[in-house]
């Protein structure tokens, strides 16, 4: 598949994709007449891409990531940089917890006077 089917059937936008492209995930030279050409094990990365960057890391984090996954031995760092991204994923959900509590204390003491 070209950059374009790719993009219009998993509605990714071309610009992402091309920045995809440019961190250099694949071992052998992707280009067939001029223009990339995407296979099952290209889409496969695509869709861990996009868990990654659903699951809130940023496009640094993802090509960190990526590319640690290209090579053997990275088990425990990939999964390090879960545990963290997990770890911060939940502080924030903490904090957003306790917003919620402020409001909800002020929208009773309104309510009660």
């Amino acid at each position: 598949m070209t950059i374009y089917e790719v993009s219009q059937r998993y509605c990714i936008p071309i610009e992402q994709l091309k920045e995809y492209e440019s961190w250099k995930l694949y071992k052998t030279e992707k280009k067939e007449i001029g223009k990339w050409q995407y296979d099952e094990q290209d889409i496969e990365k695509l869709s861990m891409i996009m868990t990654l960057y659903d699951a809130g890391f940023c496009n640094q984090e993802i090509k960190q990531y990526m590319l640690l996954s290209l090579h053997t031995n990275t088990k425990e760092k990939r999964i390090s940089m879960l545990n963290q991204k997990r770890s911060n994923t939940l502080e924030e959900i903490h904090k957003r917890e306790k917003q919620i509590e402020y409001l909800d204390y002020i929208k009773y003491e309104i309510q009660k006077t």
